[in-house]
């Protein structure tokens, strides 16, 4: 049918040429914009998968980050750690210089510069939050991302609780100290209430002092009395470290030495046996200098030690077996002398001279006070035993004590901190335990550090492999819409080609009408 109102040819080739002018404005959008999907009518449900893919890259690119940043954070705190670390091997430096009896230097030096440390440990333990309630001293949740769950998302470093903190408190060394240690005398304080750094013997003539009477066993076994004393040149007082190096000149010879405590009182202390039978005074009274004047009768502590009246016999001898757990000797205690028999024991100071005759020799001295008592100390642990109950002529138990025979008496274990190196002895241990704790710090630190880059190394392979994902789906094959643009060009200018041809076909029409 040949018509003139009506084109068929040209309305087909109309409608090629819009398909294919849409074929091709949609490949050079492609290939412009480098992605197969530009919008949801081009494929929506690989949209909606890609979305989630991208959702997913996006949030695991942040979870990157934050891993990253928890790894900065557990670095300063295991930097902070190492420094610690390096601060307790100088306070172990300083405990076992201090725990040698044989160190003659000045402890409170020695002490000043460990107490100084604690702070700086406290110092850097605030600064990186490993602290109680401080910013580090807790559960910490990193959220990384790419889990099935959010509990599965985020990564959990426990550093909370107390052991976690690194302070010197939490560290169990904050009371540690490693000055010197010893018995401190009743009634003495050697800090001046007017200056600190003199003792005061205001209104006393220059020589004014004091001596204190220091009972001690010498090498033979004889009981001897050392009078350490302390002098004033100056009538305004004498310093503490001037008196102190006085009294230690002296001390020094049998074992001891003499220092200041953190309440201001002096101690004595030392590895050897002795007994502070009394305090004198010179030139009058000074106040607040050594010690109240008088008996003080005040025994090393620091040394195993024990205590019992003593009664002379006079009927029944006293037979005692000292034992230092290796060796046994055996005093017989009779109120008359008699041959065969050490000595006599008519009072305690007697007995006090028969028993170190023997026993010396174990490592254990006797003193006795003037209430009668008699004080047996050793360095090392011991036994008596009263092989037989001594009794007095009227009847009645006599001797050392009042035990039945055969009963073993153990003194009383030693006082550490009254020991010249008790202090320092007891920081090493707190010092050891420390190391210990600070070692199971860092290595929780430096777990959560490990197990921060295992996620981070797994987000990043989430996000590699997401990606791809998305890219099959969402990015276009540039190779396929190259050649089909090429097509889409063809095809287009073929359409218009031939829609010219068919709109000029009506044309024909008129050689019909031609007469």
């Amino acid at each position: 049918m040949l018509s003139i109102q009506t084109n068929v040819s040209s309305l087909v080739a109309q409608q090629n040429l819009n398909v294919n002018t849409q074929f091709q404005n949609n490949t050079i959008e492609q290939l412009t914009s480098g992605y197969r999907i530009n919008s949801s009518s081009d494929d929506a449900a690989g949209l909606a998968v890609a979305n989630t893919f991208r959702d997913n890259i996006a949030e695991l690119t942040q979870g990157v980050q934050n891993g990253n940043n928890g790894v900065s954070q557990l670095q300063i705190a295991d930097g902070g750690l190492s420094n610690i670390s390096n601060i307790l091997d100088r306070l172990k430096t300083l405990a076992t210089e201090s725990a040698s009896s044989t160190f003659t230097g000045n402890r409170s030096t020695l002490n000043n510069e460990y107490q100084s440390l604690l702070t700086e440990i406290n110092r850097q333990a605030s600064n990186i939050g490993m602290v109680t309630n401080g910013s580090m001293n807790n559960q910490l949740q990193v959220y990384i991302g790419g889990g099935s769950s959010q509990s599965n998302a985020q990564v959990t470093v426990d550093l909370s609780g107390t052991k976690n903190t690194v302070d010197s408190a939490g560290l169990g060394i904050g009371s540690t100290s490693i000055d010197q240690g010893g018995v401190s005398l009743t009634g003495n304080n050697v800090t001046s209430l007017n200056n600190a750094n003199y003792m005061v013997m205001t209104g006393q003539a220059a020589g004014s002092g004091q001596t204190l009477a220091i009972k001690y066993v010498d090498s033979a076994g004889a009981t001897q009395t050392l009078n350490a004393s302390v002098t004033s040149t100056d009538t305004n007082g004498i310093s503490v470290s001037a008196a102190l190096q006085q009294l230690n000149t002296q001390l020094s010879t049998i074992g001891l030495q003499a220092a200041v405590n953190s309440t201001g009182s002096l101690v004595i202390g030392g590895t050897a046996a002795f007994e502070v039978t009394g305090v004198s005074n010179s030139a009058g009274a000074p106040t607040n200098l050594l010690a109240t004047a008088g008996a003080n009768n005040t025994i090393n502590t620091g040394d195993y030690n024990t205590s019992k009246a003593f009664t002379k016999p006079d009927g029944t001898p006293q037979i005692l077996a000292f034992s230092n757990g290796s060796v046994t000797q055996y005093v017989t205690l009779d109120g008359t002398a008699t041959s065969g028999q050490p000595n006599a024991a008519d009072n305690a100071a007697d007995a006090v001279s028969t028993i170190n005759t023997v026993t010396h020799s174990l490592g254990i001295y006797a003193f006795a006070d003037a209430s009668g008592n008699i004080n047996l100390q050793s360095s090392g642990n011991f036994t008596v035993t009263a092989v037989q109950q001594g009794a007095a002529s009227g009847g009645g138990a006599a001797g050392w004590g009042t035990d039945a025979a055969g009963t073993e008496i153990n003194p009383t274990a030693p006082s550490a901190s009254q020991s010249s190196t008790g202090n320092a002895l007891a920081a090493l241990t707190a010092i050891n335990a420390a190391v210990a704790q600070l070692g199971q710090v860092q290595g929780r630190v430096g777990a959560g550090e490990n197990q921060l880059n295992y996620a981070i190394s797994l987000a990043q392979s989430q996000i590699t492999n997401f990606s791809s994902a998305e890219s099959q789906i969402r990015d276009a094959d540039i190779a396929a819409e190259a050649a089909n643009l090429s097509k889409a060009q063809v095809l287009q200018q073929a359409s218009i080609a031939a829609m010219a041809q068919a709109n000029s076909a009506p044309q024909a029409v008129l050689s019909l009408l031609k007469g």
